[in-house]
Order: structure tokens, then C-alpha cells, then sequence
């Protein structure tokens, strides 16, 4: 989302226009949530779609649960809650939420690096756009060979 206000769900939406059968949008604000809920009813957005309104590792959970296997994790916690990220990758590591094929994206600042591993989970990318950076990362990856070592 970047350049963009948070908590909108823009990215989940833009998924969703281009043909995703299902996207999950997490967000833990109350005023957050009810903005990405009135983003998709102002769209037409009725279903392939769930809001999810709790902790990270309830999340998880609910979602192991319902056997989701995802294709595409996007992650994008407000730039100062930065052990967020560490969290975050390394829960997913060993989730069965990400599996071979998932591709985990965390948009973050370019001045700070969320790290390059987290258990089997390695960047393999990291793209530099003005003051924002993605990072990508893979179960299993190979390190990205454009990254300074």
C-alpha cells in the first residue's frame, strides 16, 4: 500500500478486482476495520472475503484450522511497530499457512531492514521504491544475488 492511507485494504481489494477467490484482510483497529469494510461495500465487494479482528497467533489458529493455504501473504504493520515484522515472519515460518508456492510480501521503510531470514523463510527480493521497501520472501529461497552482502 504504499503511498497510500492504512488500514484501507488496497491491496487486498486490488487482489480481489483482478480475480482472487478469497482474501483475508487483518487488522486489529476497530476504525481500520470498518474503513476496509465500507472500501469493499462502496466497490460492489459482497463476498471472497473476511474480515479478521484479533491477535496474531488467534488468527493463526482460526486460519490453520480452516486448513487456508495461502497463496499471497502481504504484511504491512505501521512502520513504528517494527518488532512487528520479526514476529510476524517468524510465526509464519512455521505455520502451515505458508507453504512452498506462497509468496510472503512485508512493504516496510526503506531505512529499516526486517531481516533476511526467519526459520526455512528467506528473502529473496527486496525492491526499493522512494522511502518504502518490499520485501519478499519464500519457504525454502534462494537468497536474493542483487542484495549487497
Amino acid at each position: 500500500m504504499a503511498g497510500s492511507v492504512r488500514g484501507t485494504g488496497a491491496v487486498g481489494i486490488e487482489a480481489l478486482s483482478r480475480g482472487a477467490k478469497q482474501a483475508y484482510f487483518v487488522e486489529t483497529s476497530p476504525p481500520a476495520a470498518k474503513l476496509i469494510e465500507q472500501n469493499l461495500q462502496s466497490l460492489g465487494i459482497a463476498e471472497g472475503y473476511k474480515i479478521l479482528r484479533d491477535d496474531l497467533s488467534g488468527i493463526l489458529w482460526r486460519l490453520q484450522r480452516e486448513h487456508v493455504a495461502a497463496d499471497v501473504v502481504f504484511l504491512d504493520p505501521p512502520y513504528r511497530l517494527q518488532r512487528a515484522y520479526e514476529e510476524t515472519l517468524t510465526v509464519l515460518a512455521d505455520s502451515s499457512l505458508v507453504w512452498a508456492m506462497t509468496l510472503v510480501i512485508a512493504e516496510h521503510e526503506k531505512k529499516f531492514d526486517p531481516g533476511g531470514e526467519f526459520g526455512s523463510l528467506r528473502r529473496i527480493r527486496k525492491l526499493v521504491q522512494g522511502n518504502n521497501a518490499l520485501s519478499f520472501y519464500r519457504i525454502g529461497g534462494r537468497p536474493d544475488l542483487n542484495e549487497a552482502t
